[in-house]
């Protein structure tokens, strides 16, 4: 079977060399592709958002099944494309992919189907904004209710810090077309963690639990990011919390969206704070998380295709997944400044010695081919992923792989798994 891939991320890169080991694909393409993805398959000049093109090449190379990567094509309604033309497609539906492009939506969505979450209000205006705040007077979250690309989040213990983010969102539009409006949630505590499911429209299939860190600097300090590190499985969910979650969360909103008439088939993503109240949302992701997927791949034994052809078919129910007992946890390397402006075009060195360590997989994510170079050309330009018989083994391959590798401006938070290795 020809297959398509949409995007050019380290999640995509994971997914890429995970579907290249499947026997039952003939072809791989990439669209755009990374230098990490053109060691799998064949690397596409077509952009994520060049719906004709993809449209164009679907036909002409006629792919069986396009697997979509980013948000922003699924939110764009990418997957409704491909629906209509007869293609079979992995990922939501533009109506589907609300729940990720439209924050308040999946609020009201939750509210409606008693899905515990933060309680919130969403704000389109500024001045109003500002004076629920004065008067609320308390520690809170401030988002961007469109999609920011991980960074429009902002947790404001003091209300001089909830002033400054509504002011930067709504009034000078830090995040585009993504800050018209805002939504004012109260803050949580607790361990984090994500849950990521197969959907089939019916069907539910939980995957292996993941956490991942947010923050750009250790000790869970500094601007939030799409993420500097991930790790499976984590000690803080366990099996009979992923039980309460799929029951008390995932199945109510999948039953919302049906009631509305919107089909879901794809990944559905849960960033869950685990209280002493309980589980509770903090967001909903329509695709698989980046940095999650690397570890989640690493770990998966199963055929990535097959499941991928039982989701876009509807027959989730006749799946079984197969998983590496072993951990596995990835560091992230970024480039100096991110997520602020950051440069491009640093070259990189030590990926073949890092990739050569056993148990270890470098997947590429802001990086490009210059000549016989390997450049930097992204925020987050790599995550270095292994697996260990434990997370601290896990941990310390790692970091020996990472430090490998160099280019000019390279960061990398150095606690990545620390609440899971104590």
């Amino acid at each position: 079977m020809k297959v398509l891939l949409i995007g050019n991320g380290g999640r995509e890169h994971a997914l890429a060399w995970k579907l290249a080991q499947s026997p039952r694909v003939t072809e791989l393409f990439i669209a755009p592709g990374n230098p990490g993805t053109s060691e799998v398959g064949e690397n596409v000049p077509i952009g994520v958002m060049e719906f004709d093109k993809i449209e164009k090449f679907v036909k002409e190379k006629s792919i069986g099944l396009v697997v979509i990567g980013p948000e922003d094509p699924l939110a764009a309604g990418l997957a409704d494309r491909m629906d209509a033309l007869g293609v079979k497609v992995f990922g939501p539906s533009k109506e589907a992919a609300q729940l990720e492009s439209d924050k308040w939506f999946a609020k009201e969505l939750m509210r409606h189907q008693s899905v515990p979450t933060a309680e919130a209000r969403s704000f389109s205006d500024a001045h109003a904004a500002e004076e629920y705040v004065k008067v609320h007077d308390g520690p809170c979250v401030i988002k961007a209710a469109g999609l920011a690309k991980g960074k429009g989040v902002t947790i404001c213990y003091r209300t001089a810090d909830a002033l400054e983010a509504i002011d930067k969102i709504l009034r000078h539009r830090a995040f585009g077309s993504a800050s018209e409006r805002i939504v004012i949630e109260e803050m949580l505590s607790g361990p984090e963690c994500s849950l990521l499911a197969f959907v089939d429209r019916k069907n539910i299939y939980v995957m292996e639990s993941a956490q991942d860190h947010k923050p750009v600097d250790d000790g869970d300090t500094g601007p939030m990011t799409g993420g500097m590190g991930a790790y499976s499985p984590t000690p803080v969910i366990t099996d009979a919390m992923i039980s309460q979650i799929e029951r008390d969360i995932l199945v109510p909103v999948l039953d919302g969206l049906a009631r509305e008439n919107i089909e879901f088939k794809g990944v559905l993503y849960a960033g869950l704070m685990l209280t002493t109240n309980g589980p509770k949302v903090l967001e909903f992701n329509c695709r698989f998380g980046d940095p999650e997927t690397q570890p989640l791949m690493m770990r998966l034994k199963s055929d990535l295709l097959e499941v991928m052809l039982a989701v876009a078919e509807g027959r989730l129910d006749k799946v079984d997944l197969q998983w590496d007992p072993r951990p596995a946890l990835s560091v992230v390397a970024t480039s100096r400044g991110y997520p602020g402006s950051y440069p491009t075009g640093m070259p990189i060195t030590g990926l073949k010695n890092a990739d050569a360590m056993p148990d270890v997989k470098v997947f590429h994510g802001g990086t490009k081919r210059d000549g016989d170079k390997v450049v930097t050309d992204g925020g987050r330009v790599l995550s270095v992923t292994a697996l260990g018989k434990n997370i601290a083994e896990a941990r310390n391959r790692a970091y020996k792989a990472i430090e490998q590798i160099h280019f000019d401006g390279m960061h990398y938070r150095k606690d990545i798994g620390h609440q899971a290795v104590r």
